[in-house]
């Protein structure tokens, strides 16, 4: 996530407040975020954290003084982390609706930067918004790019021999961090040897997808039926994971890429 070189990145420039301990990044974010719970803003504030805990994507930390410390409820749970210190739990409770252990606070973090800002969790809310649009899933990574491209490229997809989708008019997405996805027309798949299964799942850049499966082939294929309205291009295409089909771009097979998705 950060660069090599010892001179300033423009990462670097445009980071207000940055400590690193570890794998843990802290930046500070120029939207406005709010998160709901029963039709009540919990939190609203101008100058959200993003937190690195994990390498894929951030966290949002929001500081004490935007969040309504009167709905928190002190836990009796705690946490401890090598990096981020003792964590001090709150349910959080708006009228009779209580959820628990939805926050937590690290008040004598090793990371200074942490030590006056509330996480919340993100499911735990009823909805999150940054400025005026809602988002879902987990804050957006501002390093995270979605190029979505049409090509003419040849895509032929197998599993096992069997061809599901030949198609000279693919729409390639690129997406940071991921190998390169190929959404095809619906017409040039061959549904009849697919499954629709009750498997979805959620993107924050592209919105809820659902899967079909091949013989041998669980959940081998997915489709957004109505994107989020930057990835409009994708909606209703069909998409294989490279990492479990063989797949003929241009004549050239190519290889299984290494990914969580393997």
């Amino acid at each position: 996530m950060s660069a090599a070189a010892s001179e300033p990145t423009a990462r670097d420039e445009r980071t207000t407040s940055e400590q690193r301990r570890g794998q843990v990044r802290v930046e500070v974010s120029a939207k406005r975020v709010r998160a709901y719970l029963a039709g009540t803003v919990v939190a609203d504030t101008r100058q959200p954290r993003l937190v690195w805990e994990n390498p894929h994507y951030p966290a949002y930390y929001l500081p004490r003084a935007d969040v309504r410390t009167e709905l928190l409820v002190p836990s009796a749970r705690t946490a401890h982390s090598p990096s981020r210190g003792d964590a001090h739990y709150f349910d959080v409770q708006v009228g009779d609706r209580r959820v628990v252990d939805a926050a937590w606070w690290y008040p004598e973090s090793p990371l200074e930067a942490l030590r006056d800002l509330l996480r919340f969790e993100w499911g735990a809310m009823d909805a999150w918004f940054e400025e005026d649009e809602e988002v879902f899933v987990h804050p957006r990574d501002p390093y995270t790019r979605v190029d979505i491209l049409a090509s003419s490229r040849h895509v032929q997809v197998e599993v096992d021999g069997v061809t599901l989708a030949e198609t000279r008019r693919p729409t390639l997405l690129f997406e940071t961090g991921l190998p390169v996805r190929y959404y095809l027309p619906k017409v040039d798949v061959r549904l009849d040897l697919l499954d629709p299964g009750d498997t979805t799942s959620a993107c924050p850049y592209k919105g809820l997808a659902r899967y079909w499966s091949a013989p041998g082939a669980p959940d081998v294929a997915w489709s957004y039926p109505t994107p989020l309205p930057e990835s409009q291009k994708i909606a209703g295409l069909v998409c294989f994971y490279n990492e479990r089909v063989d797949l003929i771009v241009d004549g050239e097979r190519q290889a299984r890429p290494r990914t969580p998705f393997s």
